[in-house]
Order: structure tokens, then sequence, then C-alpha cells
């Protein structure tokens, strides 16, 4: 069995970081090791929330995994909350890499043109030196506009856009680059990927359903980590994590008694498992 590690916050109410990846990659038939980085009563998105850091824990359990001879098929990080942590990660990167371990960064910092609340520029440029030590990033426009130090343009682009922008994502060191977030024909919602050693780009998109749900990119980004572990080509795993994420949010529509913190990822996990077969 395939095992991955993956490294973000957890809220225990809320359907985002540890609290989707976890169930999704042990869903699709993969081993889901976690790491927390802090641990928050909720998410964000409500108000009165607690929260412990748990920066003091991480380097004593990656010792401890080291003394037990414990490797991975994957490194999945996802909301990294310090620049200490960013330095952390990349030394549990270095110290875990083997020839089989795919490193895929999630940079969640900031989104519609803006950096979440604690977060400076040059947070995004030491994020930027993370993203080198991957083999695979997934930004959305504004993270990779952040990591770049290019303006955010908003709507306001076109596939050459994209590509470029693809480009300076893989001139930071990385192997593939993944734009998520991209609309290139109206009603449409997509991801744009380049392999730097390939030179190929591919993009996908379905339908852009109009509605914004906390904990979608972590739902995608963990869908495609396990799709990826699996052995299934970038472009497919793009396509799976796209659909997957799709699927959740039309039953969340669906759904007269709905939750408004986040969607319905769990009633979507047969369609997930069908899609991996």
């Amino acid at each position: 069995m395939k095992r991955i590690l993956t490294i973000q916050d957890i809220s225990c109410v809320g359907k985002c970081s540890l609290t989707v990846a976890l169930p999704i990659i042990s869903a699709m038939g993969v081993e889901a090791a976690v790491m927390p980085t802090a641990v928050l009563s909720t998410h964000t998105q409500f108000s009165g929330f607690t929260f412990r850091d748990l920066t003091d824990d991480m380097l004593p359990i990656a010792k401890h995994w080291k003394n037990e001879n414990i490797d991975f098929d994957a490194i999945y990080t996802g909301y990294l909350g310090s620049f200490e942590q960013l330095d952390i990660v990349g030394k549990i990167f270095d110290d875990f890499k083997i020839p089989k371990t795919k490193i895929i960064v999630d940079p969640v910092m900031a989104d519609g043109g803006k950096l979440y609340k604690g977060f400076t520029e040059e947070f995004a440029h030491s994020m930027a030196s993370l993203c080198a030590k991957a083999n695979v990033i997934v930004p959305n426009l504004t993270e990779a506009s952040f990591m770049l130090g290019v303006p955010y343009v908003g709507d306001d682009y076109d596939e050459k856009y994209i590509k470029e922008m693809l480009s300076k994502l893989c001139a930071l060191g990385t192997k593939i680059a993944v734009l998520t977030g991209v609309s290139l024909n109206a009603g449409k919602l997509g991801v744009m990927s380049l392999d730097s050693q390939s030179g190929e780009y591919f993009y996908y998109e379905r339908e852009h359903l109009p509605v914004a749900y906390h904990g979608t990119g972590d739902i995608f980004a963990s869908a495609f980590t396990g799709a990826l572990s699996l052995g299934k080509s970038t472009s497919e795993a793009l396509r799976i994590a796209t659909d997957y994420t799709v699927e959740c949010i039309s039953l969340t529509l669906a759904d007269e008694n709905r939750r408004t913190y986040g969607v319905n990822f769990e009633q979507a996990i047969p369609y997930l498992v069908e899609r991996i077969k």
C-alpha cells in the first residue's frame, strides 16, 4: 500500500485541510500519515475559533519517524502558517526525499488578489523557495502572482499569459507547475499545467459553478495527490481531482440541508473511488 504524508493544520469542525485530506486519501486506498501544524476548533470562517500552534512538535515527530525507518511515496503540504514552519518543512523534504517520493506543494496563502490575514509578500517569496524543492506545485493565480512578484491581473488574461506564468513557476525549480482556477472559456473553470521536462502543457475545464466554498482547494489537492501516488499521470490526476471537486460542489448545491462552511465531499467519495479504478 502506498503511503502519503500530508503536512497542514487541522480544523476540528470545518471541511478543509487535514479534515478532508485524511478521509479522501484513505478512501483512495492509500495510507494517510499526518503531521498537524496547528489545531483549530473550527476553520477561520467561524468567529471566536481557538488555535494551538504545533510547530514545536514537528521536528520531534519527524525524528521519531526517521528512527523507525518510515518513508513516504508522496509528501503533500497545505497551509503553513509561519517562516519557521516553511524552514521545518524544507528540512523534512530533504530528510525524507528518496527516489520514489513525490513532493507536492499547495502554497495556501492567498486568493482573490489578496494574501490571507497574517501573510506578507516576504512570506510569499519564502514559499517560492519551498516550491523549488517540489515535484509538483498547485497554486491559484493569486498565489502564483505573489510568489513571482508580478501584479495580479484578475480575470484579464488569455492562454498566452497563463502559459507564461506556468513557465515562470517552473523556473522556480519545480518539475511540474499547475495553475488552478483558470478560465479560458466563458462559463468554464479549470486547471492548466506545464511539465518543464517535456515542455507539454495540459488544460482541463468543467462548468463553472457560481459559488465559493471553503476547503475546495484542499479537496482538489488531496484527490490529485492521491491519484498521483496511485500511478496516474499528471493529466489524469488533474482530471480526477477536478471532476471530484465539481461533484462535491454539485452534491452540496443539491442538498437542501447543506451546511455553509464546506462541501459534501463525503457523499462524493463513492464517485472518486469509481474514478480511480
